[in-house]
């Protein structure tokens, strides 16, 4: 699979930049092929582990629907994103990530992922609440998890500039 390369190679994020943000991040855009092949696009929590990214979500809806139809999908997190009204511009940082989605149907893998999600939310909250939350919402839980195929991150021109300052 061949994926479009950087128009713009000197905003690239390196891959440990990008593996920072994909840790860090609270939320991102989860984007499918919604109805009527229109662009479906949710705001989402996730966790990030070890090349894949997993979501919560109901068993059924827009977005299960739509993963039904194709598994590609593209999810996006903002690290940064400050507005500079005097330069008309502003001082973004972001990755965007390319994958197939699934949904986790073995129950140790969903109980696993599902874990993995609550631990990054709610890390001071106790094993025995966590699993106290996660039995209560089981049955009605659907995991997703997206399988990277392709990853970028960019950041504005004058973060970049500011890092090579820094490095002088």
């Amino acid at each position: 699979m061949v994926f479009r390369e950087m128009r713009r190679k000197k905003q690239a994020l390196s891959q440990q930049e990008v593996l920072d943000i994909l840790h860090k991040g609270t939320s991102g855009v989860l984007a499918l092929l919604g109805d009527n092949d229109y662009p479906y696009a949710v705001p989402i929590s996730y966790v990030y582990d070890d090349g894949k990214i997993y979501f919560h979500s109901a068993k059924s809806g827009h977005k299960i629907d739509a993963i039904q139809r194709t598994a590609k999908a593209s999810f996006c997190v903002i690290d940064q994103d400050l507005v500079m009204p005097e330069e008309y511009t502003t001082y973004f940082r972001s990755v965007i990530a390319f994958g197939q989605l699934r949904v986790v149907e073995d129950d140790r893998e969903k109980r696993e992922a599902i874990e993995k999600l609550a631990l990054k939310y709610a890390p001071e909250d106790t094993a025995a609440n966590r699993g106290h939350a996660i039995s209560r919402e089981w049955k009605p839980l659907c995991m997703l998890e997206m399988t990277i195929d392709h990853v970028t991150g960019k950041e504005a021109i004058e973060l970049v500039r500011k890092k090579e300052l820094n490095r002088r």
